[in-house]
């Protein structure tokens, strides 16, 4: 059985990959079952960037092959922002609710129509000799007015799907897991692990 370090300590997206992968014969090991592991400074440009970096690093470290992603939300208003930059958004030390407030506050009097938003999900699955292989998903909505919902993490209780009528807070996991950024590219992700990596393995 394939063994696949998940290179993350927020539990929230532990939770979400270990929903969506549970289906493949593998073995997932969080960062808190290793002896002290490197923190990894996230300085890069892009998501990718960054989520390269988590997995090769953390890969070679571990020697185990390692699943790591960078996420965020992208406002058109803001020029992109808070991108990259979307966990501490508020600050170095920001909470989702000091974050959700301050984008709030920045979008104040803006109609919903101009309030375009979109989830990106960069994930990146290294081997410790330096291979990877890339997958992208994105999910696009707008910036409700005020958080709606007690599901989720981050922006999910101010990022309004208007398909569905609802903040992405407001949907079962099982919802989200079938339409967010991560569930696409978790699901490009699970078949470049059945295609390179099970498959490989069985040879």
């Amino acid at each position: 059985m394939a063994k696949i370090l998940l290179a993350t300590g927020n539990e929230g997206k532990i939770k979400e990959f270990k929903k969506l992968l549970e289906d493949l014969p593998i073995q997932l090991v969080s960062l808190k079952e290793l002896d002290r592991p490197p923190k990894i400074l996230e300085d890069g440009k892009t998501f990718l960037d960054n989520a390269k970096k988590k997995a090769l690093e953390l890969a070679k470290f571990s020697n185990l092959l390692t699943l790591a992603d960078d996420s965020g939300l992208e406002v058109d208003y803001l020029e992109g922002a808070p991108g990259v930059y979307s966990a501490r958004f508020a600050g170095e030390n920001a909470s989702d609710s000091d974050n959700n407030k301050k984008l709030l506050q920045l979008l104040a009097g803006l109609p919903l129509e101009k309030r375009q938003a979109r989830f990106i999900c960069c994930l990146v699955i290294a081997y410790p000799d330096g291979n990877y292989y890339v997958a992208e998903g994105k999910c696009e909505g707008l910036i409700a007015f005020e958080p709606k919902g007690q599901n989720g993490f981050g922006y999910d209780p101010i990022f309004y799907l208007p398909q569905l009528a609802m903040t992405m807070a407001e949907l079962s996991p099982e919802e989200k897991n079938s339409l967010s950024h991560r569930a696409e590219a978790m699901r490009k992700m699970k078949q470049i692990i059945i295609d390179n990596i099970l498959r490989l393995s069985k040879e």
